[in-house]
């Protein structure tokens, strides 16, 4: 059973619709006592970095996924949820996150682009991985962010897109995987990509 952590995120309910459109067994985990019970677990995510720490420190849900990474099933992040994997973020102040990944999540530097940065950009793999088989270069999908995360180590980027930087579009390490981008947004590239992972982790 995958497991769907509802800490108040504005994506879930779309999140969910879409793995189980895909077939997948899935469950809203509302309480930290039930992330155990979990085979893998997803978290979804819109909205600001710190509301979101406060309400899974708030609830006992930080602590729980922590402990459930140590267990070496799955977790996924969406958008926000990726994020909340960092050390750290400077989103309207300095916020720590769960620490699961060595990094901190930033702004968009000041340019001629505008943040946030919203709608169809094409991500590009950095190696092959068994998360991203049946994505192509120059592939599209949908984006919403202003923060972006930066890895300490850039071996963890598997996706990545150019908005003025280079921004990690997918992360991988062992266990943990992040997407910046909304997949249950990103059209059939977004279900392709959903399948794999899902197949993955459930």
């Amino acid at each position: 059973m995958i497991g769907i952590v509802d800490y108040g995120a504005g994506n879930l309910r779309n999140v969910y619709r879409v793995f189980t459109s895909l077939g997948f067994d899935c469950k809203v985990i509302e309480k930290s006592k039930e992330i155990k019970d979990a085979g893998s677990i997803i978290i979804p995510g819109v909205g600001a970095f710190n509301q979101a720490m406060e309400k899974l420190n708030k609830t006992g849900l930080s602590d729980a996924i922590k402990e459930f990474s140590y267990t070496g099933k799955s977790i996924l992040g969406i958008c926000l949820g990726l994020q909340l994997f960092y050390d750290e973020s400077y989103e309207d102040g300095l916020w720590k996150g769960l620490g699961l990944l060595k990094g901190s999540v930033v702004k968009f530097p000041e340019g001629s682009l505008k943040v946030p940065h919203m709608g169809w950009n094409s991500v590009y793999k950095t190696r092959e991985d068994d998360s991203i088989k049946r994505i192509s270069d120059g592939d599209y999908l949908y984006f919403v962010h202003s923060y972006y995360a930066k890895p300490e180590n850039p071996k963890e980027v598997l996706l990545y897109t150019d908005y003025g930087v280079k921004v990690p579009a997918l992360v991988r390490h062992d266990n943990i995987i992040g997407m910046q981008f909304h997949p249950e947004k990103s059209g059939d590239t977004g279900r392709k990509l959903l399948e794999d992972i899902g197949e993955m982790i459930k």
